[in-house]
């Protein structure tokens, strides 16, 4: 399955990319498998996207949670969470 992955804010700053399509292994089935599965690609993405840290995930441009089902073509993205003033 091929899958658009976005990052932005502090997440692409760290990252150094913004975006990246993935041909994901046949197990990954939700949005909380891709999320371990950049984990552990190391370094930055371990540090970055690390479970227990406050990060925000979207699917198709809808705010989610781990759970969610994932189906070829679909975009996933984080960002840290947003405050305002």
């Amino acid at each position: 399955m091929k899958i658009q992955l976005r990052f932005f804010a502090s997440v692409r700053e760290k990252l150094e990319t913004s975006e990246e399509m993935a041909d994901l292994p046949a197990q990954i089935k939700t949005v909380g498998d891709v999320r371990l599965w950049l984990i552990a690609r190391g370094g930055a993405w371990a540090e970055v996207l690390a479970e227990g840290r406050s990060l925000r995930m979207a699917y198709n441009q809808q705010m989610t949670d781990a759970e969610t089902l994932i189906a070829d073509g679909a975009e996933v993205a984080f960002f840290p969470p947003v405050t305002g003033g």
